[in-house]
């Protein structure tokens, strides 16, 4: 009997120390990215289209620009697209929590600061996601303003986020069209200019 009590608190203990800390994947990716509120860091095209031969070899910076306990803003910066061959401001990332889950939309601005056509476009997750990974199917708004714009082979859109330990990656995924930018944890930068129109 003696020899029992010890072995059954130790597998308590063991259960207790395998528990993860945030049992909720979302509130956990959530939560990775807002640690790192602030930082910005430099990365790369790190899939092969010709649709993004344009981006392929430029210089890219992501920046956890801000964060509040409901949303995370994350611009996206690309050298040499700018109107003058500089760097394109245009484009920020924005994950928020909603009733059931996380949202991604895209903020599309020009560089007068006025938005683009097709802005605001994105979608909710569809399920628990993990820790590291959450994916975002386009939503009704979004397909109705791509079918607007001319855009409909938009309308089946998946973007994918990551956050792991060594680095954040953005994806959009349909049929035949494959596209990713990679961003180093390894590699922080400094903090680049607001995006256009911030």
């Amino acid at each position: 009997m003696r020899a029992a009590l010890p072995l059954f608190a130790a597998s308590l203990l063991a259960g207790c120390a395998t528990t993860p800390t945030n049992a909720n994947p979302q509130d956990a990716f959530f939560d990775a990215l807002a640690a790192r509120c602030g930082k910005a860091y430099a990365g790369r095209l790190a899939s092969d289209q010709e649709a993004d031969a344009e981006m392929r070899g430029k210089a890219m910076v992501m920046h956890i620009r801000h964060c509040t306990a409901q949303r995370i803003e994350i611009p996206f910066h690309i050298d040499g697209l700018g109107p003058d061959g500089g760097w394109d401001r245009s484009r920020t990332w924005i994950v928020s929590r909603t009733a059931t889950g996380l949202r991604l939309k895209h903020d599309h601005r020009h560089a007068d600061g006025k938005p683009d056509e097709v802005t605001l476009y994105g979608g909710d997750t569809a399920d628990a996601g993990t820790a590291t990974r959450q994916t975002f199917p386009v939503d009704a708004e979004s397909i109705a303003m791509f079918e607007r714009t001319g855009r409909s082979v938009s309308t089946t859109n998946i973007w994918s986020v990551e956050t792991t330990g060594t680095g954040f990656t953005y994806g959009l995924d349909r049929q035949g069209r494959h596209f990713r930018v990679a961003f180093d944890y390894a590699k922080p930068v400094t903090p680049p200019p607001a995006p256009w129109g911030w």
